[in-house]
C-alpha cells in the first residue's frame, strides 16, 4: 500500500513534469479513441456492404474480339435467357439478379399515349408499344409502385398491370390479355410472332417518380405505364427484341476463376470476359475505405510518435530523480517495489488521461468523419467527373448504367470494444515508459547514485 500512496504523493510533488506528461498522453488517447472508433464504425458499414451484396461479377464483351470477328463477317454469339438462368444456379453465388424484358405489341389493346392497333396481315407487330417484363420488381421494393388490386404474379402466364392502363381498357383482375412478341422479319407468312395469352393477377400503382428519367418524345414502347409485370420464365427468349440484364454477387472475391470456369462450361464463349466489379464498389464503398485508411495512417503515426515522445519524457524524468530512488534503495527497498512505484505512477496518469481523453476522442470523431468522408467523397465525384459522370457495363450485350450514390455519412459511437482497445493502448503506453524508466535506474546501485549525488 506504501509504494501506490508514495507514488500518488510523487505525482504531486512533480506536477510540472506530470502535466507536460499528462498532456502528450491525454492528446495520444484521444486522437486513438477519435480514429479507432471511426476505423471500427467503417469496418462495420464495409462488411455490412459485402454481406448484403457481396462481389458483383460483370460478365462483358471482349470488344477486340468483337470487333474482329465483325469485320470477318462472323457469327456473333449471343448470351441466352437459359443461360443466364443456369449461370445463377451455382453454389459460389450469393444471390443473382435477373430480369428480362421483351418489346411487345398489345394488338387491340390501347396502350397510355397512342392509340390504334398497328398490325399487319396475320397479326404481327409492325412496331412494338408496350414492355412485357419479367422479374423486374425493383419498384415495389423501393415504394414507387404498390399492388392495389389482386396479387403479384406467381406462375408462368401470370401478369399484373398497370392502373392506368387497365383503366383505358377496361381490364379487372381475372381478366386475360394478349400481346405480340416481335418477330424478325415483316415479310407476311415468314415468322410467326409469339403470342403471350396472359392472366392478369393484379393491378399496381405507379407514383410519379417512375416516370423520373423517362425520355418525353420516345413514344408509348418506353412510356412505364405500359409495362406488363410477369414472371422471368413466361418470356420466350428465343423471340426477337429480347433483353436480360443480369448480376450475380460471389460470396467471396477469391471464387472469381472457379466461377468463370463454372460459365465456360455452361456455354459461356470466349468472347465474354468474366470480371468482379469494382467500379460499383469503388464508387459507393471507396470513400469509406479511403476515410479508414487515412484514420488508421493517422492513429499510426499519432501513436508511434506519442510514444517516443512520453518514453522520453519519462526517461528525462526519471534520471532527474536518481537521488530519491537511491535514497529508497539505501534504506532498504527492493528493486521490484521501487519499479512498481515507477509503474503506478505512469498507470494512474494513463487512467486520468483515459477518462477525459475518451470522452475528448468520442465528442471529436463524429466531425472528424464527416470532414474526412466529404473529402474522399469529393476526389471520387472527381474522379467520377473523368470517366464520364456513371458506370457502365456491357452485360450480354445490354449496357447497364450503374448509380453510384457513395456513403454520404457514418454515424460513429464510441462502443465498449473501442473503450476496451484505448485502454488496452494506455496500458501499453504507461509499461512502455515504466518499463524504459526502470531499466536506466536499476543499472545502478544505491552507493553509485549517492555518490554521484554528492
Amino acid at each position: 500500500m506504501y509504494v501506490f500512496q508514495n507514488a500518488l504523493k510523487n505525482l504531486a510533488r512533480n506536477k510540472g513534469r506530470n502535466i507536460l506528461l499528462m498532456a502528450v498522453m491525454f492528446a495520444v488517447i484521444a486522437a486513438a479513441a477519435a480514429t479507432l472508433t471511426i476505423v471500427n464504425a467503417a469496418d462495420v458499414i464495409i462488411d455490412d456492404y459485402k454481406n448484403q451484396y457481396g462481389t458483383e461479377v460483370a460478365i462483358s464483351r471482349d470488344m477486340i474480339k468483337y470487333f474482329t470477328a465483325s469485320q470477318r463477317g462472323e457469327n456473333i454469339p449471343e448470351i441466352t435467357p437459359e443461360q443466364y438462368a443456369a449461370f445463377a444456379d451455382s453454389d459460389l453465388i450469393e444471390k443473382s439478379a435477373l430480369t428480362i424484358s421483351a418489346s411487345c405489341h398489345g394488338g387491340a389493346l390501347a396502350v397510355v399515349g397512342e392509340t390504334g392497333s398497328g398490325l399487319v396481315g396475320s397479326g404481327y407487330a409492325v412496331d412494338p408499344n408496350m414492355m412485357l417484363q419479367g422479374n423486374n420488381w425493383a419498384d415495389f421494393i423501393n415504394g414507387y409502385r404498390t399492388v392495389t388490386e389482386g396479387r403479384m404474379p406467381e406462375e408462368i402466364n401470370e401478369c399484373i398491370v398497370d392502373s392506368e392502363f387497365a383503366a383505358l381498357n377496361g381490364i379487372r383482375t381475372g381478366d386475360r390479355i394478349q400481346l405480340y412478341g416481335m418477330v424478325s422479319s415483316q415479310d407476311e407468312g415468314k415468322a410467326s410472332p409469339t403470342v403471350y395469352d396472359l392472366a392478369v393477377t393484379g393491378i399496381y400503382h405507379s407514383a410519379a417518380d417512375v416516370d423520373k428519367g423517362a425520355i418525353s418524345w420516345s413514344g408509348p414502347l418506353l412510356n412505364r405505364h405500359n409495362e406488363i409485370l410477369t414472371v422471368y420464365d413466361t418470356i420466350d427468349g428465343a423471340s426477337a427484341g429480347v433483353s436480360v440484364t443480369a448480376a450475380y454477387y460471389l460470396k467471396k472475391p477469391s471464387y472469381l476463376d472457379d466461377f468463370e470456369k463454372e460459365l465456360r462450361a455452361k456455354g459461356l464463349d470466349d468472347m465474354f470476359d468474366v470480371n468482379v466489379d469494382t467500379e460499383t464498389y469503388n464508387a459507393v464503398v471507396g470513400p469509406v475505405e479511403g476515410m479508414r485508411s487515412a484514420s488508421a495512417a493517422f492513429m499510426t503515426v499519432t501513436l508511434s510518435l506519442g510514444a517516443v515522445i512520453i518514453i522520453v519524457l519519462s526517461s528525462i524524468a526519471v534520471r532527474e530523480r536518481k537521488y530519491e530512488i537511491g535514497v529508497l534503495r539505501a534504506m532498504g527497498m527492493k528493486k521490484s517495489k521501487v519499479a512498481l512505484g515507477l509503474w503506478s505512477e505512469m498507470i494512474f496518469i494513463a487512467v486520468f488521461c483515459l477518462i477525459i481523453g475518451v470522452g475528448a476522442g468520442a465528442a471529436a470523431a463524429q466531425p472528424i468523419s464527416d470532414n474526412l468522408l466529404s473529402k474522399q467523397i469529393l476526389n471520387a465525384q472527381k474522379m467520377k467527373d473523368l470517366g464520364g459522370g456513371f458506370f457502365s457495363k456491357e452485360i450480354g450485350g445490354a449496357s447497364k448504367t450503374v448509380d453510384d450514390n457513395p456513403i454520404e455519412k457514418i454515424d460513429v459511437s464510441l462502443g465498449a470494444g473501442v473503450v476496451l482497445e484505448i485502454a488496452a493502448i494506455s496500458l501499453l503506453l504507461a509499461s512502455a515508459a515504466g518499463f524504459v524508466s526502470i531499466i536506466r535506474i536499476t543499472r545502478y546501485e544505491p552507493l553509485k547514485i549517492l555518490m554521484e549525488r554528492s
